[in-house]
């Protein structure tokens, strides 16, 4: 009597207990919250702490720094929780590929303060907040949990972005006899084949 293959746990376990979409909206705002003080919050400490911080005069690095470290936060936030059934099983990739997102974003809520900064000239903390943290991060918000679902958690694993490239790098280093064996219309021919051509000619 045969036995059925084994199973994998992990998967058998995502795909009873994955989270709905509202779920999983819900849980990537708690991590976003999470992500938002550490990113508010190294701002401010930044750039006010004590009367004037560390980079008081540089409002771009300032916020760079925080959204590193926002960054940071947000993907274990969201490789552990808001994602965890579909996060990849190389986390080196995960990040570099989640790090690359993020940073899209930080390059939103970045011009967001770049024009109210220096091309509007409102230097004060509250016009710096609200450009930096209202209006860009409310952008970079958006753009960030659909590149999140679509492009670094994508339900597969490895499914999508780097491990595309991979699968493509290895089907391009197949040698001229992979191909020629078993490519598409290749055909060997064979003893029998090579008989029914002599079958003919004698007939």
């Amino acid at each position: 009597m045969s036995t059925p293959p084994a199973r994998n746990s992990g998967s058998s376990a995502a795909n009873t207990e994955e989270p709905t979409f509202l779920q999983q909206v819900f849980r990537f705002a708690v991590v976003g919250a999470l992500g938002f003080v550490a990113d508010v919050g190294g701002f401010n400490l930044l750039r006010f702490a004590g009367g004037e911080g560390p980079l008081h005069d540089y409002p771009l690095s300032a916020k760079v720094v925080s959204g590193i470290l926002a960054t940071v936060v947000a993907w274990v936030g969201n490789r552990y929780w808001t994602f965890q059934h579909s996060r990849r099983e190389k986390a080196h990739q995960e990040f570099l590929l989640f790090a690359l997102v993020a940073g899209l974003g930080t390059l939103i809520a970045m011009g967001c303060l770049w024009f109210s900064h220096y091309v509007l000239r409102l230097t004060s903390p509250l016009a710096d907040n609200i450009s930096a943290n209202v209006i860009g991060l409310g952008l970079a918000i958006v753009f960030r949990f659909w590149a999140y679902r679509r492009h670094v958690f994508s339900g597969h694993g490895d499914g999508s972005g780097l491990s595309e490239v991979t699968e493509h790098r290895a089907r391009g280093s197949r040698t001229p006899q992979d191909a020629g064996t078993d490519g598409p219309g290749q055909h060997q021919p064979t003893a029998e084949s090579h008989s029914e051509q002599g079958n003919r000619l004698q007939q």
